[in-house]
């Protein structure tokens, strides 16, 4: 499974990290979680949200000192994603760069992806 975050995602989601309430329980550890839903413009929705530890299904990767748990049905369409933290004048966010996706919202935060359902079956 491949999900990279750039240097400025990464750097951005560690404040993340840093910022949420810290943990009494050594047990846990927080990292980013991503997945697929329905939803948005185009179909799928990414999602992205700071968490404790892990769903018992999901893949855990490092990318750097940020660990990232990925939802294991959302894991065939978000295969490659770049997830990068762009900063400007008029918008800043992260930005997703998926090569699943056979087209994209103008928020970028949805997209479509050929024949996969919403299950999370691989594109055909």
């Amino acid at each position: 499974m491949t999900v990279t975050l750039t240097e400025k995602a990464e750097f951005r989601l560690r404040a993340f990290l840093r910022g949420s309430a810290a943990d009494t329980d050594e047990t846990t550890t927080k990292g980013v979680r991503i997945s697929v839903k329905d939803g948005g413009c185009s179909g799928y929705e990414y999602g992205m949200e700071i968490t404790s530890q892990p769903q018992p299904d999901d893949i855990v990767i490092q990318q750097g000192k940020v660990p990232v748990y990925i939802d294991a049905k959302s894991a065939p369409l978000l295969e490659g994603l770049i997830i990068d933290f762009v900063e400007g004048v008029v918008e800043s966010g992260f930005k997703f760069t998926n090569p699943k996706a056979t087209s994209t919202c103008g928020c970028g935060k949805s997209f479509k992806a050929g024949d996969c359902s919403p299950e999370g079956v691989p594109c055909s």
